[in-house]
């Protein structure tokens, strides 16, 4: 018996495939050869424990990434958080820093991951390298979109990406001192400065401020989960190795001066941006 459309399936499923050669040439390694990552053995291996429950993203991964840069390879790493979405973001930066998962559970809500230590990947020079860096356009002054931002570069650090932040217009705001010193300004100037929020602290909600009682809540619940401050984002970025630019043309606009910044930034022209975005895979804009 043939039932209605079998002879199509079963003809297209035994026909030459146009595409028959797409893999005759290339030679399929396993990971663990090209990361060359030792074979875990307990009595070779020098075990550590980081501690990372009530963290919230990405203060699990950070902890996890900082412990590694201070062991030898081969190494073992012990994380416990209470963080859901470590589970799956632990895998990814193991896969995209050499670092060998060994294994991932969870146990009355504490997720405990074991990571080996590997070798880095050896560049082939027979093929172009895709660089894996970031960069990203800070155009916005909102509280919860500068978290965004910062989230996404401490992350990206994290996973040994090198990452470019360029703070333009409103986004220059994020950048300035609480208490900065006094400088001498033009009329247009002082007037800009005060209607601006005057740094990290000052920055409101993009919706739901509602005259200032949303912005609070959002800090309160931040306090409450342990999620890091927009103050300590910043910080965990510059420690972290992340450039933080700040646009000339828009300051010398807006009236804001380098004295006014914060401490570790450059002040760059737009070329300098364009740069470091050429040798990126992926330019964000918030």
């Amino acid at each position: 018996m043939n039932l209605n459309g079998g002879y199509k399936t079963y003809s297209h499923a035994v026909c030459d495939q146009s595409n028959f050669d797409t893999f005759e040439h290339v030679s399929i390694t396993s990971r663990e050869e090209i990361m060359e990552i030792p074979p875990f053995n307990p009595e070779n291996s020098n075990e550590f424990v980081v501690d990372a429950c009530g963290l919230q993203c990405p203060g699990p991964i950070l902890k996890l990434y900082n412990k590694v840069k201070e062991i030898e390879t081969g190494d073992v790493v012990t994380v416990k958080a209470t963080d859901f979405g470590f589970t799956s973001d632990v895998a990814a930066w193991a896969s995209r820093t050499g670092n060998k998962l060994l294994s991932v559970g969870s146990d009355n809500g504490v997720i405990t991951a074991k990571i080996q230590k590997g070798l880095e990947k050896k560049k082939d020079e027979s093929k172009a390298v895709i660089s894996q860096d970031k960069t990203m356009v800070i155009f916005s002054g909102d509280l919860d979109k500068a978290l965004a931002g910062f989230i996404i570069a401490n992350g990206a650090a994290s996973m040994g990406h090198q990452v470019t932040m360029f703070f333009t217009f409103w986004g220059l705001n994020i950048l300035r001192k609480d208490d900065p010193p006094k400088v001498k300004k033009t009329l247009i100037e002082k007037m800009f400065g005060f209607m601006m929020p005057r740094g990290s602290k000052k920055l409101t909600l993009s919706k739901m401020h509602m005259a200032g009682m949303g912005t609070a809540m959002i800090k309160g619940i931040m306090k409450k989960k342990n999620v890091n401050s927009l103050e300590e984002l910043i910080q965990s970025a510059l420690d972290n190795g992340v450039r933080i630019q700040a646009c000339q043309m828009s300051m010398d606009l807006m009236g804001i001066q380098r004295d006014e910044l914060i401490d570790g930034i450059e002040t760059v022209g737009v070329a300098t941006f364009i740069d470091a975005s050429d040798d990126s895979n992926a330019t964000i804009f918030i």
